[in-house]
């Protein structure tokens, strides 16, 4: 699946969103490595902690399905704004979790243009796995 595919696959899920209190819909199409795509969609909470962002929903889901960290190949982020959507810093820290650095990371904007980054760019500090 190529990049193009992947974030159409983000951006249709937008509809799907449960964005009632910000009216911000966000969708995630997460690539494994044996082809499957797993999509998420940011769903909102009156108590605005217990909000889940489209691509840990993605994620978690995954996680659920028996994939692991390392099976994660890259994922494409779409909402509707005018410059590029990336991550907030709690979706960067659970991808540092479950990806490799290099991963590919696709951000999209209402110009339907794709930026594409590595977890590495996005996170370049990230906190992982400390040896003791």
């Amino acid at each position: 699946m190529n990049k193009e595919q992947l974030m159409e696959s983000a951006r249709s899920m937008k509809e799907r969103a449960y964005a009632p209190y910000s009216k911000f819909p966000v969708g995630a199409a997460l690539l494994l490595k044996d082809g499957t795509v797993i999509n998420g969609v940011n769903v909102e909470n009156v108590s605005l902690g217990a909000t889940n962002c489209a691509e840990r929903t993605a994620i978690f889901t995954a996680i659920a399905n028996g994939y692991k960290k390392g099976d994660l190949q890259a994922i494409a982020v779409a909402g509707d704004t005018a410059d590029f959507l990336p991550p907030c810093s709690i979706c960067r820290q659970v991808l540092a979790e479950f990806c490799l650095p290099d991963m590919p990371v696709y951000l999209t904007n209402e110009k339907k243009e794709i930026l594409e980054l590595t977890l590495k760019d996005l996170l370049p500090f990230a906190f992982t796995d400390l040896e003791m």
